[in-house]
């Protein structure tokens, strides 16, 4: 399986996060499954941190922790759909900022999150996305926005906010390919009819990567 493009140093776009006031919808609430989805079925979900980098007026970030709640939100949002289909999602932090209490209103830092995704496809064993997908994420509005969440929030707090966020805009951009997941090809088997004699309780997404890794790595060839 072919390595996935490198990811895209998000330097310039820190410049810009330290006093960001606009803020993220926000992902706390699940809504209804979006239809565009299809048959999508979340197989492996992948989170790498290597080069990750702390933006200005930055707490500094538990990366393992970073990369565990991404990948439950992830699991979250994603757990409720079962289609027939294995797709994996493999996300790269690339760089964030976690409010650090400043003078309310006037240098309150906003806490965000830039990540970078590509969705594989099982039965393909590709990504279906070209480049991976950049999105930067920011804190939901709320009181703790109006002063800044470093003064109302901690660390862990802030990244839980971001990472819900992260996996909302997740959703909203593979609904936005409904093409990814409609009946165009012969459907990967179903979880429920993996078994086999020689492995009768093998499950096909049942590898999970270490939530600390550091490198990025690509679902494994036995997925495809």
């Amino acid at each position: 399986m072919p390595n996935p493009p490198v990811f895209r140093r998000p330097l310039a776009a820190l410049l810009a996060l330290g006093l960001i006031a606009s803020c993220s919808a926000s992902g706390e609430n699940l809504g209804e499954p979006r239809p565009e989805l299809g048959n999508f079925r979340l197989c492996y979900n992948i989170v790498t941190t290597n080069d990750a980098v702390q933006g200005p007026l930055s707490r500094e970030a538990d990366l393992d922790a970073f990369a565990e709640l991404l990948r439950s939100e992830v699991n979250r949002r994603f757990g409720r759909y079962q289609g027939d289909r294995l797709y994996h999602l493999a996300m790269h932090i690339d760089a964030y900022v976690l409010a650090v209490p400043g003078i309310p209103l006037v240098a309150s830092p906003r806490s965000a999150l830039i990540t970078s995704v590509n969705v594989w496809s099982d039965a393909l064993g590709r990504p279906l996305n070209e480049e991976p997908e950049q999105f930067t994420v920011l804190e939901s509005a709320g009181a703790g926005s109006v002063i800044g969440s470093g003064l109302t929030q901690s660390a862990e707090q802030q990244m839980q906010q971001l990472t819900r966020n992260a996996a909302l805009r997740i959703e909203d951009w593979l609904a936005s390919h409904p093409e990814w997941f409609e009946d165009t090809a012969e459907p990967a088997e179903d979880l429920e009819t993996t078994t086999t004699a020689e492995a009768p309780e093998t499950d096909p997404c049942a590898y999970v990567p270490a939530q600390h890794q550091t490198t990025q790595e690509t679902p494994p060839e036995a997925a495809g």
